[in-house]
């Protein structure tokens, strides 16, 4: 079992930024960030490999985010930049500690998630 602690997230303006973090209870292979606002389908942001710090980004998120690791502190870190009120979303802190890979931003590589985070963009 791995237990995960976000924190972070919160209500800003259009343009403004937030940094959201994860800490696992022990390593992991990949650490990645999902979202998912109401009436839509969960998606993934960003995504972070342990070993050579690998990223993975969805098109919306590449220019404006970035992902980071702290792998001594099991810790992920999504700095995100530029929000926009679409970036509205519930985001979930998902880790897999034993790979099945199907991509970094597919679900289905990740063995764990969290509760996750709210963050909400005003224009």
């Amino acid at each position: 079992q791995v237990q995960l602690v976000e924190s972070g997230g919160g209500s800003v303006q259009a343009g403004g930024s937030l940094r959201l973090s994860c800490v696992a209870s022990r390593d992991t292979i990949i650490m990645g960030w999902f979202r998912q606002a109401p009436g839509n389908e969960r998606e993934g942001v960003a995504s972070i490999i342990s070993d050579d710090h690998t990223t993975y980004f969805s098109d919306s998120a590449k220019v404006r985010f970035t992902i980071s690791r702290d792998n001594a502190n099991n810790t992920v870190h999504l700095q995100m930049n530029s929000l926009k009120p679409e970036d509205t979303a519930m985001y979930s802190c998902e880790v897999a500690i034993a790979i099945g890979w199907a991509g970094g931003l597919n679900r289905r590589s990740y063995n764990y998630w969290g509760q996750g985070t709210q963050v909400t963009v005003s224009s």
